[in-house]
């Protein structure tokens, strides 16, 4: 064929010679960011975890006029210096006296004791279990945790975690509660105090039904319902147990009034 050739034209057979190598450059560039972002994500990650580990367990909330602290125990914390408890502005402790209708708490009646001794209020708390006969239960309590003069109002556990797997009808639930508090409080002549969980309160609402004390739980800030003792974590440390425990505050006037 004859004619005039045709004129190459810049970008007409691909990009610029310098193309490729610009390309890779921006590529790097990108990596070095992200690669920068990951590093500072984990860096404030990793500052927020070590400030949680040493600020958490030793956060205890501004106390409002009536209020005192307080801790629950069972004998997971072991062996307990209740000396030492009181002396770090503990005033009160629920210990764990029983669960369904054979378990006995083996540190019960030593922490029951020592704390006395140590100038503690405490009260004594039954996990109430969905297997067995609430009845049957309170007088388990009771041979465990008897009535006694200037103890606090007996409390009963409603939790979910750590149940057995039954999960019978809502109102059978409801009449062996009923039935476990009737006994317990014909004994005590008082009110129970509920602790209640938010998995069984999501599964067997019982506080818009009962206006005994409530013992309720939020990690956060106060409780939304009114309470009589709020738990304010599982992860607190107090001097004279080794581990974490379990912090609460009460009006313990209000308790006692019941």
């Amino acid at each position: 064929m004859t004619g005039t050739p045709q004129q190459d034209t810049p970008g007409a057979q691909g990009a610029s010679p310098l193309g490729p190598e610009a390309s890779s450059a921006s590529r790097r560039r990108t990596r070095r960011r992200w690669l920068t972002a990951l590093v500072a994500v984990l860096v404030i990650a990793a500052l927020l975890a070590a400030v949680w580990y040493l600020w958490a367990p030793h956060h205890r909330p501004t106390l409002r006029e009536g209020e005192v602290y307080g801790i629950d125990v069972s004998h997971h914390q072991g062996p307990v210096d209740w000396a030492a408890v009181a002396d770090d502005d503990v005033a009160f402790a629920y210990l764990k006296a029983s669960e369904g209708t054979a378990l006995v708490d083996p540190r019960f009646a030593e922490h029951w004791i020592a704390a006395d001794d140590a100038g503690i209020d405490r009260g004594a708390y039954h996990f109430f279990t969905l297997c067995t006969p609430g009845a049957e239960q309170a007088e388990h309590f009771l041979r465990t945790a008897p009535p006694q003069d200037g103890a606090l109002p007996p409390a009963v556990d409603l939790e979910l975690v750590g149940n057995c797997s039954a999960r019978p009808p809502l109102d059978d639930v409801l009449a062996e509660l009923d039935a476990f508090l009737a006994v317990v409080e014909d004994a005590w002549g008082t009110d129970t105090l509920l602790y209640v969980g938010e998995d069984w309160e999501g599964e067997y609402p019982v506080l818009d039904r009962s206006d005994r004390p409530r013992w309720l739980v939020s990690f956060l800030g106060r409780p939304d319902h009114d309470w009589t003792v709020w738990q304010v974590s599982w992860w607190g440390a107090v001097d004279g147990i080794s581990g974490d425990v379990d912090i609460d505050v009460a009006r313990l006037d209000d308790l006692r009034d019941r």
